[in-house]
């Protein structure tokens, strides 16, 4: 693992490595990157690709972590999005089901085959359909997961929109599923274009992707989509070897894995740094994705990325913080406009008010077994970043901002514009300002 001292550090790093599946600080990372230097990655298809693959122990298959320079534990750093690029042609995705018998306590992270009883045994692809992965050991079908309502939806070559297809297009796809996927040479999945679903052919969707994966490392190995505390939650006392303790899974995630749909480009995301040169990581694109993901997936893509770096020193936060573009922000909690600082200007002479607050727009993100806890804990961690009580971030986030869904079952964001004077407190404002032109 590069250790920020011997190895020299890089302007740019190029990265087309994938983990298992686990996010390990003691696994070796890329690297080291300069404080300020540009990532560029060629990233795979999260969810169910992975999760067909009973080798990948995670669920996902996210990009090798990456050191950057100069970051330390209690440190933080800002990601610019500078890039995100569809480059799969197709994908397949829907609502699932797991079949008894086919995992040890979680399909995501322990795939079994219940006929040799192997734990992540290793599997290839006879032909096509939900019974195409085959046991390498003995031959039986292994599917942890199965789709319950599925679609195979293709690309125009614009990346704007793309259309479902019927079962014979579905079926010609799923032939040359690693092609249509746009599999990175590096990523051991099979793709879930394999499985042809086809159950609403002919609805038009809009791309907007994003990532939903995109942090830095857990302090301790942790599957990739349980770094947050929804999926997390599963870990605790869990039966096969990646089980935790809540006290555990609380001090180590980042809550990297959100599926918030504004991380996208152009957005400013914020990480803590819990590992020794952060391992900044990413990966789980999507196609596009409604607030809440409430079909438990969508279309998972591979794609090129863009990101740059920056250190924030003696930056203990506990989860991230978002700075999403202006469009992507509730309407309550856009910036003021110059006509509407006028008229609260004339409010404020009528009414003897000597000064206006300077309001920025922040999002803080909450995670947890559940939807209530994820936002207890996005505005415990919102009162403690700036310094407010959570009684004051509830009434600015209801009359200036909004609480928003990543994902069901438990991630949100915490949205809201906050006094400038309290984001240049901690060192904020500036990327509030770079964002927002303010």
């Amino acid at each position: 693992m590069p250790d920020g001292s011997s190895t020299p550090s890089r302007r740019s790093v190029v990265v087309s490595e994938f983990t298992n599946s686990v996010l390990d600080p003691k696994a070796p990372m890329l690297g080291p990157i300069e404080n300020g230097g540009t990532i560029i990655a060629n990233t795979a298809p999260g969810c169910w690709g992975p999760m067909i693959t009973p080798r990948l122990r995670g669920g996902h298959e996210v990009t090798t972590p990456v050191f950057v320079q100069g970051a330390e534990v209690g440190d933080a750093v800002a990601i610019r999005i500078r890039d995100i690029t569809v480059t799969s042609i197709a994908t397949a995705s829907g609502h699932d089901s797991s079949p008894e018998g086919f995992c040890l306590g979680d399909p995501y992270v322990a795939a079994r085959c219940p006929v040799c009883d192997t734990v992540w045994p290793e599997t290839h692809v006879e032909g096509i359909g939900q019974d195409a992965v085959k046991c390498d050991a003995c031959g039986n079908a292994v599917k942890p997961f199965e789709i319950v309502h599925g679609y195979t939806v293709t690309f125009e070559e614009t990346r704007t929109v793309g259309l479902t297809l019927p079962q014979t297009a579905a079926e010609t796809i799923a032939r040359d599923a690693d092609h249509f996927a746009a599999l990175p040479d590096g990523s051991r999945q099979h793709s879930i274009l394999t499985f042809a679903p086809s159950d609403m052919p002919g609805t038009l969707v809009r791309m907007r992707p994003f990532m939903g994966q995109l942090g830095t490392c857990p302090s301790m190995a942790m599957p990739d989509s349980h770094n947050a505390g929804d999926f997390g939650a599963f870990l605790v006392g869990a039966p096969h070897d990646y089980a935790i303790t809540e006290e555990q899974l609380a001090e180590h995630k980042t809550d990297g894995h959100m599926d918030i749909d504004a991380v996208r480009a152009g957005a400013i995301i914020v990480c803590p740094v819990k590992v020794p040169g952060a391992g900044v990581y990413m990966g789980d694109m999507h196609a596009g994705q409604g607030d809440g993901e409430i079909a438990g997936h969508t279309m998972d893509v591979s794609g090129s990325v863009t990101l740059q770096v920056e250190v924030l020193k003696n930056y203990p936060i506990d989860g991230p913080v978002l700075f999403p573009l202006e469009e992507d922000l509730p309407p309550l909690a856009k910036p003021f406009s110059e006509a509407e600082k006028a008229k609260g200007q004339k409010l404020a002479s009528k009414w003897g008010v000597s000064e206006l607050d300077d309001l920025a727009p922040i999002s803080v993100i909450g995670t947890a077994a559940n939807l209530n806890a994820a936002i207890e804990n996005g505005l415990a961690r919102a009162a403690t970043l700036l310094g407010m009580t959570v009684a004051e971030v509830r009434n600015r986030a209801t009359v200036n901002g909004a609480i928003e869904i990543g994902r069901a079952p438990g991630v949100i964001q915490v949205t809201f514009l906050a006094p400038l004077s309290k984001l240049d407190a901690v060192g904020l404002g500036d990327y509030a300002r770079e964002q927002y032109g303010l």
